[in-house]
């Protein structure tokens, strides 16, 4: 039984890695990042719209998603500073981007608060809505 769970394994695993180069595993890693890129950039506009009237709010709001875009850039830079060609290996893009991604997808889930609200009660909402 053991040594069939082991096949099985190895079975599973050389299927995900046959076909894809490390060439394609970057363009993967780049279209995921650019998928959330976009999205953010929708979640981003979505909120300008909604909360129009608030102007400081708005205000703040910029001021905000500037300083975290240079806060994302540094943790990447953090993550993976610059070194010499080859240091990383050639797996360096795909990591950078898939560390781009997950920040991105973070970013996301903090400001989609603004459009979904939060519960009505909640004495710390700020500038966030309640929740229909």
């Amino acid at each position: 039984m053991k040594k069939l769970l082991i096949l099985a394994s190895f079975l599973l695993i050389s299927n995900f890695a046959i076909g894809q180069t490390q060439l394609e595993m970057n363009a993967t890693a780049n279209t995921d990042y650019q998928k959330a890129d976009k999205e953010l950039n929708s979640t981003y506009k979505k909120i300008l719209k909604e909360y129009s009237i608030d102007l400081v709010f708005i205000k703040n709001l910029k001021i905000a998603q500037n300083i975290w875009i240079k806060f994302r850039d540094a943790e990447v830079n953090m993550k993976y500073p610059q070194r010499e060609p080859g240091y990383y290996g050639s797996i360096q893009p795909t990591c950078w981007r898939m560390y781009m991604t997950e920040l991105t997808k973070k970013r996301i889930k903090e400001l989609k608060i603004w459009l979904t609200g939060i519960p009505e009660g909640d004495a710390c909402s700020g500038s966030v809505k309640m929740k229909n």
